[in-house]
Order: C-alpha cells, then sequence, then structure tokens
C-alpha cells in the first residue's frame, strides 16, 4: 500500500486516534513546517490518504452529527510496525513540482535579500561622501555588506542554473 509517510508518522502515534482530518492537517504542517503549503490543498490530499486506509480496513470513517464532523479511528487490523517499516525502506520524495516551487520560493527570497544589501551598501558609500572622518567605521561594514552580496548572488546564479537545467531536460 502507498501513503504519505508524513502521515504514516503522524497517525501512527498510539495516542493519536479517533481524529480529524483537521487535526492530521494540523501536525502534518507543523511537521512539514512550510508557510507556503495552502491548508485547504493539504486537507483533500491528506482526507484522500485516510480514505486509503479506510478502504484498507485501518481505519474507520464516522460521521458524528455535530457540525457533521468526519472521525477517524484506528481498527484492529492497523499495523505501525507496517508503517515503521516504510519509513526505513523508503526515503521520503517530494516531487518535482514541489521541489521546483521551493526553489522559485527560494530564488526569491535571494533576491529580495540582494536588493536590501545593495540599499545598504548605497547607505554606507552615502554615509562615507557625508563624513569621510568615518572611514575607519564605515569601511568594515561596507565591505561586509559588499561580501553579502556576492555570496547572495552565488546562490542565485545556482539556483537559477538549476531552474535552466530543468528547463533543458524537460524539453528533451
Amino acid at each position: 500500500m502507498k501513503i504519505d509517510l508524513s502521515v504514516a508518522q503522524i497517525i501512527k502515534a498510539p495516542n493519536f486516534d479517533n481524529f480529524t482530518t483537521s487535526e492530521v492537517r494540523s501536525s502534518y504542517i507543523t511537521l512539514k513546517n512550510d508557510p507556503h503549503l495552502d491548508p485547504i490543498v493539504i486537507r483533500k490530499k491528506l482526507y484522500a490518504e485516510l480514505l486509503k486506509l479506510v478502504k484498507n480496513g485501518w481505519l474507520i470513517k464516522k460521521n458524528t452529527n455535530k457540525k457533521s464532523t468526519t472521525r477517524f479511528s484506528k481498527t484492529k487490523l492497523f499495523d505501525a510496525e507496517y508503517l515503521n517499516s516504510l519509513q526505513v525502506m523508503q526515503p521520503i520524495k517530494t516531487s518535482f513540482e514541489e521541489a521546483h516551487k521551493n526553489l522559485i520560493t527560494k530564488l526569491n527570497h535571494y533576491k529580495s535579500e540582494l536588493l536590501l544589501n545593495i540599499g545598504e551598501s548605497e547607505a554606507y558609500r552615502e554615509l562615507y561622501s557625508e563624513h569621510p572622518e568615518l572611514v575607519e567605521e564605515i569601511q568594515p561594514l561596507f565591505n561586509k555588506a559588499k561580501d553579502n552580496n556576492t555570496r547572495i548572488l552565488g546562490k542565485i546564479r545556482a539556483i537559477e542554473g538549476l531552474l535552466e537545467h530543468d528547463k533543458s531536460v524537460d524539453k528533451l
């Protein structure tokens, strides 16, 4: 049976029983620690994962009258040891789309950081021309900002190179 390993990690906990999709989603988002995850998309994905487990007899799906909430409970067939073996046998994989999205997010972050550092460098130049007597205090700060610019630019080029490589592979 194929199951998202993060879902397996969450629901195999002995104290995790009689739960809702929203509770699994909260744990999932906390586990992934990715602020860009869309809670609605994640809830739908997790619901589908839970339904797989219902279909295999590992979970029971119960509808409650209270706000028409659906709860899931573990059955006697639930096999935490099997879920543990899944995590040992298979490394956690991210889809190509997720990796691409993460790269774009990092690229945008680095570009913003570069613009901030460029502004900082320009401010040091202005301060130097306005207050040449502070050259000893300004120069190390200017050098540090310039070094940061170079470092960030290197990260930007690395990600852009990887994205360009991915585009050329897609064309083949």
